[in-house]
C-alpha cells in the first residue's frame, strides 16, 4: 500500500511539472533532440511559406492533369513528397492558433514560441532568441538565407534578427547585415532608406561591412567561390520587392532554383553550411486563392528542393534536408461543392498569368475607361486568353452541346468552360466594383467576404476557374491546421511523429550538440 501510495504521489509530481512546462511554454520535444553520431555537416532547412497538404497534393495532380486527358486519376510526386522520412507538425502561436508568418518562423528558426507579429522574441519583449543558423554560424559553419518574398520579410527575418514588429524593415534590414552571414538572396529590402526614405542606406551599408552586391542576371551568375559575403537581388522584383510570380516569369527571371543552386556553389567549404530557402509566394497566392499561382510557385519551390537533393546524392552520410510549411494559408482544399465527387484540374493550365498580372491590365483598361463607358465586353477577348473562361452565345452553346453529344472531346472543354448564367451574374458584379473601387468601403463584411480585398475582377475569375476545376477555398487567410515535414538525410529519423513546429528547431539544435537559447534582449 505504502509503495502504490509512493507511486501515485510520484505521478503527480510528474504531472504537475508537465502542467508548468506547458504553462511556461516550455514543452519539451516530443522526441529525442539529437541521434546518435549523427552530425550533418550540410543542413538545408526548405520553408514553404502557406504550404500545407492542400498545395502539395494540388501541385501533384496538376504534374498530370492536361486537357483532354481520360483514364485514371493519379499523381506525379514531387521532390519534396518523396523524401524518405515524413511528419507532421502544428503551428500555432503563443496566443493564437491561426499563426502568422513571424511567430511561425521564429519556431522553426529557435524553437521557441511567440505571439503574432513578433520576430525573434519572446511575448513580453524582453528577452530575444537565438536561431539555428547563428548557432551554425559560430561552429564556424558558412550561412545562407535565400527567399522568393523579400529578404527581410518575415519568414528569412527570423533566422537572423530579433524585432518587437515584422514591420520594423529597416531594423531588420540593418541586423541582415550585422549578422555577418555568407549569403542572402532573393528578393530585395522593402525599405532600405527607413520608412520615410530619409536613413542612411542599408545597401550601402552592406557594402561597407564587405557584402558583394549583385542585382542583375550577368552579376550574379558571375558570382564564384571565394567572392566573399554576397548580398544578391533578383533582377526583376514586383513592387513588394519579391520576385515575380512562377506563373509571370520570363527568361530574365533568376528562379529559387537558380538562387539555391548558386549558394550551394558560394558556402561549399571544409566545415560545412546551413541554408534555409524559403518559397514565400505560394502564401501570397493562397491569400488571393489563386490556385495556379499557388500551384507554379509550389513546382519552383521543389525545383529548389530538387537541387539540395542532387547536391546530397553526392554527400549522402553529411547532408540533411528537412522540408516543411510555416503554415497553411487560404484553406485551400481539393473538392469544391459544385463539382461534388468529380475534379477537373486539366482547367487550372487555362490560367496563362497570375490574379496580379490580370490587375495590372484591369488597372490600364480602367485608366482610359471611366465607369460610365466601362463595358464587360470590352474585357471578354482578354479573360478567355488568359484564364479560358468564355461566355457563350446561345447559337453557339447549342451547337457545341450537339457536337459534345455526338463524342467531341473539344466541344466538351469549351462546353467546361463556358460561364454558366449565374457566373456571369458575378463576373458582372465583380466588374462594377472593379470600375468603381470607391464603391467597396472598408470595413464592409460583404465586401470582404466575397473579394477578400484583392481586385473584385481578378479575385472572381480565380474563383469561377478554380470552382470549375473542383478547387475550393475557406480563407483569405492562414488557417491553423497541422503541415507536413519531409526529410532526408543524416538525421532523418528526428523527424518522423507528430510534434510542434518548435521541435523542428530543436532537433536542429540537437545535432549541432546545442539546445535552444534566449537572452535579454539589447
Amino acid at each position: 500500500m505504502v509503495r502504490w501510495l509512493r507511486s501515485i504521489r510520484t505521478l503527480r509530481v510528474l504531472w504537475g511539472l508537465a502542467a508548468l512546462g506547458m504553462a511556461l511554454g516550455c514543452i519539451a520535444p516530443s522526441a529525442p533532440a539529437s541521434a546518435a553520431g549523427e552530425n550533418p555537416k550540410y543542413v538545408f532547412l526548405f520553408i514553404g511559406d502557406g504550404m500545407g497538404m492542400p498545395q502539395i497534393n494540388a501541385a501533384e495532380i496538376y504534374l498530370k492533369s492536361h486537357p483532354g486527358q481520360a483514364g485514371s486519376p493519379t499523381i506525379q510526386k514531387l521532390a519534396l513528397s518523396s523524401l524518405p522520412v515524413q511528419g507532421m507538425c502544428t503551428t500555432y502561436s503563443a496566443n493564437s492558433f491561426i499563426t502568422d508568418s513571424a511567430p511561425a518562423a521564429t519556431s522553426l528558426a529557435s524553437g521557441f514560441k511567440t505571439d503574432n507579429g513578433i520576430i525573434g522574441m519572446d511575448p513580453p519583449k524582453k528577452k530575444r532568441f537565438v536561431p539555428v543558423s547563428r548557432m551554425a554560424k559560430e561552429k564556424g559553419r558558412r550561412v545562407g538565407v535565400v527567399s522568393s518574398a523579400s529578404i527581410d520579410h518575415a519568414t528569412p527575418a527570423a533566422f537572423y534578427a530579433s524585432v518587437p514588429s515584422r514591420k520594423d524593415y529597416y531594423d531588420i534590414s540593418r541586423q541582415l547585415v550585422d549578422s555577418g552571414f555568407d549569403y542572402f538572396a532573393g528578393g530585395g529590402l522593402l525599405q532600405p532608406k527607413g520608412k520615410k526614405g530619409d536613413q542612411p542606406s542599408s545597401i550601402d551599408y552592406a557594402k561597407e561591412k564587405g557584402y558583394r552586391f549583385v542585382d542583375s542576371r550577368e552579376e550574379f551568375l558571375k558570382l564564384r567561390p571565394g567572392v566573399g559575403k554576397v548580398l544578391a537581388f533578383a533582377p526583376r522584383r514586383d513592387e513588394d520587392q519579391a520576385l515575380p510570380y512562377a506563373l509571370d516569369g520570363d527568361g530574365g527571371d533568376v528562379s529559387l532554383a537558380e538562387f539555391t543552386a548558386k549558394g550551394i556553389e558560394l558556402l561549399d567549404n571544409p566545415k560545412g553550411f546551413f541554408m534555409m530557402v524559403e518559397g514565400g509566394k505560394i502564401d501570397w497566392a493562397c491569400h488571393a486563392n489563386d490556385a495556379a499561382a499557388a500551384v507554379r510557385d509550389t513546382l519552383a519551390f521543389d525545383e529548389a528542393v530538387r537541387v539540395a537533393r542532387s547536391f546530397a546524392a553526392r554527400h549522402p552520410k553529411e547532408t540533411l534536408i528537412v522540408v516543411t510549411g510555416d503554415h497553411e494559408c487560404g484553406g485551400m482544399t481539393i473538392g469544391f461543392a459544385g463539382t461534388q465527387y468529380e475534379t477537373f484540374f486539366d482547367k487550372v493550365r487555362f490560367q496563362k498569368g497570375s490574379y496580379q498580372a490580370f490587375d495590372a491590365k484591369l488597372a490600364a483598361y480602367r485608366k482610359s475607361h471611366s465607369p460610365k463607358d466601362a463595358r464587360l465586353a470590352d474585357l471578354l477577348p482578354l479573360i478567355e486568353a488568359d484564364f479560358g473562361l468564355t461566355v457563350l452565345p446561345p447559337g453557339r452553346k447549342a451547337a457545341l452541346e450537339k457536337m459534345a453529344k455526338a463524342g467531341d472531346r473539344d466541344a466538351k472543354g469549351r462546353l467546361a468552360l463556358a460561364l454558366t448564367p449565374r457566373e456571369q451574374k458575378l463576373l458582372e458584379e465583380s466588374f462594377v466594383a472593379s470600375m468603381n473601387p470607391e464603391s467597396l468601403k472598408k470595413g464592409d463584411e460583404t465586401a470582404y467576404l466575397v473579394y477578400g480585398g484583392y481586385e473584385p475582377l481578378s479575385v472572381t475569375l480565380t474563383h469561377l476557374l478554380n470552382q470549375k476545376a473542383g478547387i475550393g477555398w475557406t480563407s483569405y487567410s492562414h488557417t491553423g491546421i497541422p503541415v507536413p515535414v519531409f526529410a532526408e538525410g543524416a538525421g532523418q529519423s528526428l523527424f518522423q511523429g507528430y510534434y510542434d513546429n518548435t521541435d523542428i528547431a530543436r532537433r536542429l539544435m540537437g545535432l549541432m550538440g546545442r539546445s535552444p537559447v534566449a537572452v535579454a534582449s539589447r
